[in-house]
């Protein structure tokens, strides 16, 4: 599985989604190594070629080339973020763009600000000169309507009528005023909104990014600690007691196709062709996996009860839950890939694992990685011990066939 994975440089996305977060930091690990391994094939292989004399090298079809900077030490200069005495914390990174950001929008609303101080003393000063205009145009009128008013005995009513005019001008001047400062509120008012969403944004990010750290540490501790218990032949001496396993209940009922070896085809089920992808799956299995007896007892020619034919992802979840044990688990031949899949309940729902069958040996991909020589061999093993550390999974209950005939039927044929 993991060979297929590292030759293709690809993992199909629904199988991806059935990895454990322990388990995609390991593949994303793999994959990386498999990269510089393959870098340095090609470095190697072009130093080899620049050794040659010039006229035996193979020409270049555009004759471009590509010189790497080197160091003080004659080797190709790297430099990884992070790593580097100078380099800046990210959190310092963080607070900086923050400061840059908050320093744009001040200059921003003071630029803003300023042009609508010159607007305002514009219209002011335009205002004025329209005021005076008018008081100029109307002095005449009012200088007319005031004599005939003292010549008629009103000369009290043009000094009311000017006392209203100016109520009138300041009211509309209060008006404008009070417009401008809601507006510049509500821009405060956004500006402010959106920097507390990208404080908040960035706050989970920081909480995730630390989250990531510390399952790849809890990752690495694990690994570390099972691998040194396994060659002692002390797996369980660093993890803490396991709790008092409950009373086994009898297994499944076990189907009468056991041997193998001499299947029978039941008549009354018509059985789908199978695609291109399933039958490579099969052939695989007929292959490499029959003659390590993969799926059987070890004192015996029958078939696990545990072990299933090629199931889908929500085929397995629908057996599990129809246990409703806790506990309960089976192993089936993976759909996406050559290899298989653990699928386990717990109390909080159905997890997956996959188990990588290269090298003739069995183990998990990207958890322990303690190999085991064939699947019971696993499975025996983590009735003892829990797959993670975290989860603390024991393999207590092996869910069985359900369905006449059984699933791995076609395997055997």
């Amino acid at each position: 599985m993991l060979k297929q994975i590292l030759s293709e440089m690809y993992i199909d996305p629904d199988l991806l989604a059935e990895l454990s977060e322990e388990q995609k930091q390991i593949l994303f690990f793999k994959m990386r190594e498999e990269q510089i391994r393959r870098w340095k094939e090609r470095e190697a292989a072009m130093e080899r070629t620049e050794s040659l004399p010039v006229k035996s090298r193979p020409k270049k079809e555009n004759g471009k080339s590509v010189h790497w900077k080197l160091g003080a030490d004659k080797e190709v200069w790297v430099w990884v973020m992070g790593e580097h005495h100078l380099d800046k914390p990210y959190d310092v990174l963080c607070d900086e763009i923050v400061a840059e950001r908050a320093r744009l929008k001040t200059e921003q609303e003071a630029e803003e600000l300023r042009k609508t101080q010159s607007e305002e003393f514009t219209n002011s000063l335009k205002t004025k000169s329209r005021c005076l205009d008018l008081q100029a145009n109307d002095q005449g009128t009012q200088n007319t309507c005031r004599k005939a008013a003292e010549k008629e005995g009103l000369g009290s009513i043009p000094a009311e009528e000017e006392k209203t005019q100016k109520k009138e001008s300041t009211k509309k001047k209060d008006e404008e005023i009070n417009q401008i400062d809601e507006e510049r509120t509500k821009q405060i008012y956004k500006s402010w909104k959106e920097d507390s969403e990208w404080q908040a944004s960035l706050r989970k990010s920081k909480a995730a990014d630390e989250k990531r750290r510390s399952l790849a540490k809890q990752a690495r501790e694990d690994y570390k600690r099972l691998s040194l218990g396994a060659q002692r032949g002390q797996g369980s001496a660093g993890i803490q007691s396991v709790p008092q396993k409950p009373k086994r209940p009898p297994l499944p009922p076990k189907p009468q196709f056991l041997n193998p070896q001499i299947p029978h085809r039941n008549q009354g089920v018509m059985r789908t062709t199978s695609s291109s992808a399933q039958e490579d799956t099969i052939r695989w299995f007929k292959e490499e996996q029959l003659p390590l007896r993969a799926g059987y007892q070890k004192t015996s020619d029958t078939i696990a009860p545990w072990f299933h034919g090629i199931l889908t992802l929500k085929k397995a979840n629908e057996l599990l839950l129809s246990t409703g044990r806790p506990g309960s688990f089976l192993i089936r031949v993976s759909e996406k890939i050559k290899g298989y899949a653990l699928s386990y309940l717990s109390e909080e729902g159905c997890k997956h694992f996959l188990i990588d069958a290269s090298a003739d040996a069995y183990s998990f991909l990207g958890v322990d990685q303690l190999q085991h020589a064939t699947l019971e061999d696993l499975v025996d093993y983590h009735k003892e011990e829990p797959i993670t550390s975290l989860g603390r999974e024991l393999l207590l209950y092996p869910c069985g066939q359900q369905e006449q005939p059984p699933d791995y039927l076609e395997l055997f044929e």
